[in-house]
């Protein structure tokens, strides 16, 4: 655990946030490794003058700002940078459901291995975020989801992994109308409907949005870069992004279960 800001908030907490992705589940690992280069390829077909590089550049870096939002706002500035190279763009929806079907081929084999039991569902899941979520639960903290993914597949998802138990309710995700979701209404929806101040609340995310949301409400906003292929470790790349987003604290994984409890200033476990 590394803390980054010595000033960050104490608590006492009592609602956490959590996003899905490379937070919590690894099912949708190296999903960029699929969505760049689509992107790349429809950038590439305006017959712009710059180099596969050139756009590998500047396609990671709006897909990885816009990380945490709803896949549709990546697709909505896909859409804007193909029309800005002279382009005929196609609708943003048109672009979400090519990458959602080229990703599925990955998430779907994956998904269903877990599924049938050919692959145990940990190994799908950041190191110890069911013994995390236990914690945090057994100390009374209400705790949210809320992924820029597809609000069907979160669901789906967090059943597959056993980790629906813990939230409820109170799972959000992207919908049709994509209007109707951020993950800065869901924060502000937290703390009209508890009435917990945003120093009580704790956010964990691997992306620059649910990061910079939970600092403007006040909160403790835990950095995770996860290293998805390893399952261990710090993933650097992760790291860099996360601290400008205004990161407290970074970790890689939960492995640090009583270094990070400490820092929530929790009560230990009860003996049996």
């Amino acid at each position: 655990m590394e803390i980054i800001n010595l000033d960050h908030p104490r608590g006492p907490f009592r609602a956490a946030v959590f996003d899905f992705d490379g937070t919590l589940s690894l099912l949708r690992r190296n999903w960029q490794d699929v969505m760049i280069p689509m992107m790349v390829e429809e950038l590439s077909a305006t017959g712009t003058g710059e180099s596969r590089e050139e756009l590998h550049s500047a396609v990671e870096e709006f897909v990885m700002r816009l990380n945490g939002k709803q896949t549709i706002h990546q697709m909505i500035q896909l859409a804007d940078e193909v029309a800005r190279r002279g382009g005929s763009p196609r609708a943003p929806l048109e672009y979400k459901r090519q990458y959602h079907d080229l990703l599925w081929r990955q998430v779907g084999a994956r998904v269903a291995a877990v599924k049938s039991g050919e692959i145990p569902a940990e190994e799908m899941t950041v190191p110890d975020a069911r013994e995390l979520l236990t914690r945090l639960c057994e100390q009374g903290l209400t705790l949210y989801l809320a992924s820029g993914t597809d609000l069907h597949y979160v669901q789906d998802e967090l059943q597959t992994l056993g980790l629906a138990e813990f939230f409820g309710p109170r799972v959000y995700g992207a919908l049709d109308d994509f209007q109707k979701f951020s993950k800065a209404m869901i924060i502000a929806q937290i703390i009209e409907e508890t009435h917990v101040a945003g120093r009580e609340l704790v956010g964990f995310g691997d992306g620059f949005v649910e990061i910079e949301e939970v600092k403007k409400v006040g909160g403790l906003a835990i950095g995770v870069a996860s290293n998805e292929d390893t399952r261990e470790g710090i993933n650097d790349w992760k790291r860099k992004r996360l601290i400008p987003a205004g990161a407290d604290v970074i970790i890689g994984d939960y492995r640090g279960m009583e270094s990070l409890i400490d820092l929530l200033h929790l009560a230990p476990p009860t003996p049996d």
